[in-house]
C-alpha cells in the first residue's frame, strides 16, 4: 500500500488491517512521520515529536498481541494533557520544560488500547484565546481555530488519523469545523480527566478528532469505556430537530448555504424533521457560559495568576481579574440556573432524537485569532454530547459543516445518528 494512501485512510479503515496483521504499525507510523516531515514546517501542528520512540512502540505492538480498539493507530495529544514521555506546557511559557511524572488518564487509556502517541499538539494558552503557531492546512492565511488547534490541523492534514482535544466553550467543535474534520465532544462527565489541566469543572470535556464518525466512535469507546460508541449499526431514519438558535443572524452566507443544503437533503430522507421551537430565554445561556467559565478559570489558574502574572497574556490576565471580581454567591446561583436548564432542555429530546445546529458563524477567519465559539457555548454549559460533521466548501476552498447535538448520556445514539446524517450530507 502506498504511503499517501495510508496517510489519508480513516482510523476505522486502518484498524482491522492492523489487528489482522495485514498492515504493520511500524509502516503506518513511518507514513505519518513522512507526512509530518513534509508539512509540519507549514502547518506547525506540534509542540514536540519523538519519532524514535513512536517507531519503537510500533515495533513492540507488531511483535506482541493485539492491545485494543486503537491497536497501532498513531495519535496526537493536545498539550493540555500530562504526558510522562513529553514535556507539557499547557500552551504557556510558564511551564516551559515541565515534565509530568505520569500520563493523564485519557492518554493512559489510549495507550492501553494500543495507540501510538507520536507527539504533543499545539494548544492555545491554557486553552483560552491567545493562539499558538498552528495554521489552517487548507489555507495557511487562516486560523485552524482553538483551543485544540494542533490536534484538528494534524488530523485534517493527514499527519495523524486521531487526536485528543478538550472543550470548555468551543475548543473541539470550532477547530473541527475550521479544519474540516469530525470532532466529538462527549456528554459531560463521561470521560475521566485526571491529569488534564482544569479550567472549568462545570464544563471541561475531553474528546477528540478523526476524519469520520466511525473514527471518533473508536476513540470515544476507549475514553468512556462504553463499547456502544464503536459498536453501533446504522441508525434508522430519525426525528431531527432543525435548531438555528437565537444566534442565527450571525451565521454568514457559507453557513446559511450549508444549512439549506442539509435541511433539504435530510427532510427528504429522515422520518421526521421539524424546526425547533426555541425555549424562552435560551439566548441567556451564552452569557451564563461566559460567566461560569470566567469565575472558574480565575480560580483554577490561581497559581499562575498569583505567581506568574507577567508571563500570561493580557487577554488572559483580564479574564482572571474579571473572574476574581465575581462573588461566590453569584456563582452558586448561576450553577443552580445551569442545573435548571439541563433539566429543562431534556424536554426537547422528547420531540427530537437529535438537533442539527450551526457549529460556527462561518469559515475559518483570516489571521491568527481563533474565532468565535458563539454556536458552541450553549451546548458546552448544558453538557450535551455533540459532533461536528464537515460536508461543504465555502469561500477560498475552506470547509463548512454543521453539528449534531444529542441527549445527555446518549452518546452512542448521537454517533449512530451522526453516521446516518453524515453519509447523506456527503452525497
Amino acid at each position: 500500500m502506498n504511503t499517501s494512501r495510508l496517510q489519508a485512510m480513516d482510523a476505522w479503515q486502518l484498524s482491522p488491517l492492523l489487528t489482522r496483521r495485514e498492515l504493520k504499525a511500524e509502516d503506518l507510523v513511518r507514513a505519518c512521520l513522512e507526512r509530518i516531515a513534509e508539512r509540519e514546517g507549514t502547518v506547525h501542528a506540534f509542540t514536540q515529536l519523538d519519532p524514535d520512540a513512536a517507531l519503537a512502540t510500533a515495533r513492540a505492538l507488531d511483535a506482541g498481541p493485539v492491545r485494543g480498539l486503537l491497536h497501532g493507530l498513531p495519535m496526537g495529544v493536545k498539550d493540555l494533557f500530562d504526558t510522562a514521555d513529553f514535556a507539557t506546557t499547557y500552551g504557556s511559557a510558564v511551564y516551559d520544560g515541565y515534565r509530568p511524572r505520569a500520563d493523564a488518564s485519557p492518554v493512559a487509556l489510549c495507550r492501553e488500547a494500543g495507540a501510538v502517541v507520536l507527539g504533543k499538539t499545539v494548544s492555545t494558552e491554557f486553552a483560552y484565546f491567545t493562539p499558538g503557531p498552528t495554521r489552517n492546512p487548507h489555507n495557511t492565511a487562516h486560523t485552524p481555530g482553538g483551543s485544540s488547534s494542533g490536534s484538528a490541523a494534524a488530523v485534517a492534514d493527514n499527519m495523524l488519523p486521531l487526536a485528543l482535544g478538550t472543550q470548555t466553550a468551543g475548543s473541539i467543535i470550532r477547530p473541527a469545523a475550521y479544519c474540516g474534520v469530525v470532532g466529538f465532544k462527549p456528554s459531560l462527565g463521561r470521560v475521566t480527566s485526571g491529569g488534564v489541566k482544569s479550567l472549568s469543572p462545570t464544563m471541561d470535556i475531553v474528546g477528540g478528532f478523526g476524519r469520520s464518525v466511525r473514527d471518533v466512535g473508536l476513540l470515544g469507546a476507549v475514553l468512556t469505556g462504553d463499547a456502544r460508541l464503536s459498536g453501533w449499526s446504522e441508525a434508522a431514519p430519525m426525528r431531527i430537530g432543525f435548531f438555528q438558535t437565537p444566534s442565527w443572524p450571525q451565521a454568514d452566507d457559507d453557513v446559511q448555504r450549508a444549512w439549506a443544503q442539509a435541511t433539504r437533503l435530510l427532510s427528504a430522507q429522515a422520518k421526521d424533521c421539524q424546526d425547533v421551537v426555541t425555549p424562552d430565554n435560551f439566548a441567556d445561556l451564552i452569557q451564563l457560559q461566559k460567566d461560569v467559565m470566567t469565575f472558574e478559570m480565575a480560580r483554577a489558574l490561581s497559581h499562575e495568576r498569583i505567581h506568574h502574572r507577567e508571563r500570561l497574556s493580557a487577554p488572559l490576565n483580564s479574564l482572571l481579574d474579571d473572574g476574581m471580581a465575581m462573588s461566590s454567591e453569584r456563582h452558586a446561583e448561576q450553577l443552580r440556573t445551569v442545573a435548571h436548564w439541563r433539566h429543562r432542555i431534556d424536554a426537547l429530546f422528547e420531540r427530537h432524537d437529535v438537533l442539527l445546529t450551526p457549529s460556527t458563524t462561518g469559515i475559518a477567519p483570516e489571521g491568527t485569532a481563533t474565532g468565535d465559539p458563539l454556536f458552541c457555548r450553549s451546548w458546552s454549559i448544558l453538557g450535551l454530547p455533540s459532533v461536528h460533521l464537515p460536508f461543504a466548501t465555502g469561500q477560498k476552498g475552506l470547509p463548512v459543516g454543521l453539528q449534531l447535538v444529542g441527549r445527555f448520556g446518549q452518546d452512542h445514539q448521537l454517533l449512530a445518528a451522526a453516521q446516518w446524517v453524515h453519509e447523506r450530507l456527503k452525497e
